[in-house]
């Protein structure tokens, strides 16, 4: 049943979820990964640019599926809708346990270390772990709230972080004479745009741009979905693509490569480089406030899919559990739970290979589902069309494709794990499916 109207996010809360969710952790950490294998310069731009025109596709695809399916949960919805009940299931079993608590944890770890380089620069990890606990701590008892407190501050935030990014592009434009690398197309950028190093570097960009889908995990909380959910995950997608692009623009003409190979804190470095003193001291504090509203954004949309595997299957039935805003707050205390673990055993790069290649997995079969369902079902209503169907998905499809085949071939222990994780989400779905037939039987 959809909340009532006084209990449903605007298109206004919503966007602001989508911009919030892709802006964090990935285009303030993940330069510095890139770098390990590519050189400075166009290929990096490329490959954010790339970034966004898989999100923008994969966008107007969920789009049409939210409208056509409106009910929240996102990829589980869609997959348990169309594939088959297993395969939602599956999906549902990576985004709760992954999906949204890995991004918030890894935010709030990078929360911490851009905080803490400057206000504490010699911090030790228990503390670091610390303030990202109290982060998503804190996060979750707002969240679990009042719907009114808990959108109007995303909106807040979201639009805090967009000026911010804003500042610091203009900023750095104004400060630069000569940039630290040059970003026009030069000798040899083909070979590096063609080869595996430059796919696999993509999943760190997959990573960043995730969350152009959130909106559809709220689907059901959204006024007039068939009418906005197209309008915010365009807007949403667009307006970020624009923000990386220019964001590691400014990055990358800021610092040299070898001050940002391999490091974490890529916005303080840049700053420093810019401004020096305080005022990158002031710049790292405002880039770690920024990561508050990706952590916000994240507590906001994933619960919904626990919440939605709540109404499905009764061994989960607590998670669908409401307030009187319709906010599913133990789904939102359960997703934060597993975002703590994370955080205090795994490390930054591993969970963040690790979530970004089956977060894209996730995505990929969706995006796929579009295609089926057309097959399926070519006369259900669909109040949104994908534009150019179907170059749209086949454009998804195979930038997706060409990364995760890539990751999967140079980073095999973190596919071995994510295949533990889609095995233990199968024997899940597997032994409550038998449980409940047992209790159909013994009735």
């Amino acid at each position: 049943m959809r909340p009532p109207p006084s209990t449903r996010y605007g298109p206004t809360a919503a966007t602001a979820v989508i911009i919030a969710n892709m802006v964090g952790t990935g285009v303030f950490t993940s330069l510095g990964f890139q770098l390990v294998d590519l050189p400075a310069g166009f290929p990096i731009l490329l490959l954010w640019a790339l970034g966004g025109v898989a999100a923008f596709a994969g966008a107007m695809c969920y789009a049409e599926l939210g409208a056509a399916l409106p009910r929240s949960g996102g990829e589980y919805h869609f997959l348990r809708e169309v594939y088959h009940p297993a395969a939602g299931f599956v999906s549902g079993w990576i985004s709760s346990t992954i999906g949204f608590a890995a991004p918030t944890a890894l935010a709030a770890i990078t929360f911490a270390a851009y905080g803490l380089s400057v206000s504490a620069p010699d911090a030790s990890g228990p503390a670091h772990q610390a303030v990202a606990l109290a982060l998503i701590g804190a996060l979750a008892l707002i969240h679990a709230s009042r719907r009114a407190v808990s959108g109007g501050m995303q909106s807040a935030l979201t639009a805090f972080k967009i000026a911010a990014i804003l500042a610091f592009c203009a900023g750095a434009a104004l400060v630069i004479d000569r940039p630290a690398a040059s970003l026009a197309p030069a000798a040899g950028d083909g070979g590096v745009i063609a080869s595996s190093a430059f796919a696999v570097a993509l999943i760190y960009v997959s990573y960043a741009y995730t969350g152009w889908n959130a909106a559809a995990y709220i689907t059901g909380e959204i006024e007039d979905p068939a009418k906005n959910l197209p309008r915010i995950l365009a807007a949403g997608s667009l307006i970020v693509t624009a923000l990386y692009v220019g964001l590691n623009a400014a990055f990358l003409a800021a610092a040299p490569r070898e001050a940002l190979v391999g490091e974490v804190e890529i916005g303080f470095i840049a700053a420093q480089s810019l401004f020096g003193g305080a005022v990158a001291n002031a710049a790292g504090l405002v880039m770690a406030s920024l990561l508050i509203s990706t952590v916000s954004a994240m507590t906001i949309a994933g619960p919904r899919v626990l919440q939605a595997i709540g109404e499905d299957y009764a061994a989960f039935r607590p998670l669908a559990a409401t307030n009187a805003d319709a906010i599913p707050a133990r789904a939102i205390y359960a997703q934060t739970a597993v975002a703590a673990l994370l955080i205090v055993t795994s490390s930054f790069q591993s969970i963040l290979v690790f979530a970004g290649f089956l977060t894209a997995l996730n995505s990929f079969f969706t995006v796929l589902a579009l295609m089926v369902l057309r097959i399926q079902k070519p006369m259900l209503a669909r109040p949104f069309r994908t534009p150019l169907y179907p170059l749209t998905p086949l454009v998804y499809l195979g930038l997706t494709g060409w990364t995760l085949y890539y990751t999967a071939l140079s980073r095999p222990v973190e596919i071995a794990f994510a295949a533990v994780l889609i095995l233990a989400g199968l024997a899940a779905y597997l032994l409550l499916e038998k449980s409940a037939r047992g209790r159909q039987q013994r009735s």
